[in-house]
């Protein structure tokens, strides 16, 4: 037995409905029908997967995230930015070049979730657009191991070929 992929994500929130408008207009994701469990849920849907969102009191991890690719970096940027949502506090900087050209940036949704946004190839982009974007080698070196790690394993196709950073 082993597994075949993921199927869902489920986040919490202390507001359901900030939290639903949040991933609609920042990432785009639209509201499908959700189970009743008892207490409030909402599903959406990211691409061919599943968000959850469920209410709760519970405080909110720091450092546990989930990471999302997105048809247009920039729009995720612009609209993440508009909302207040870059996040700093977890990686050092909002929005990161790697090592071999993929691009992550950290948002926090109004729940405080963090949430990473990766783009497979920061040639594409138009840098002039992104203040905030850094090479993650000025903040953190990295080995050999660093140097050779990617985002995108199995899907060459989004995989930048490797630049010397």
């Amino acid at each position: 037995m082993k597994v075949t992929g993921f199927n869902h994500l489920s986040i919490g929130t202390k507001d359901l409905a900030e939290s639903v408008k949040f991933y609609e207009t920042v990432l785009g994701m639209e509201a499908i029908p959700s189970y009743n469990f008892g207490f409030k849920t909402k599903y959406l849907r990211c691409g061919d997967l599943q968000l959850h969102i469920f209410e709760l009191e519970d405080q909110v991890p720091f450092y546990q995230h989930f990471a999302v690719d997105v048809d247009d970096f920039h729009a995720a940027y612009d609209a993440a930015k508009a909302m207040g949502a870059l996040d700093s506090t977890a990686f050092r900087n909002p929005v990161n070049e790697l090592p071999d050209g993929c691009v992550q940036m950290y948002l926090r949704d109004p729940a405080g979730n963090l949430i990473e946004i990766d783009w497979p190839d920061v040639e594409t982009l138009d840098r002039s657009r992104i203040p905030e974007m850094k090479l993650l080698t000025e903040f953190a070196e990295q080995d050999a191991e660093g140097l050779s790690a990617s985002l995108y394993l199995d899907r060459p196709h989004l995989k930048p070929a490797r630049r010397a950073r």
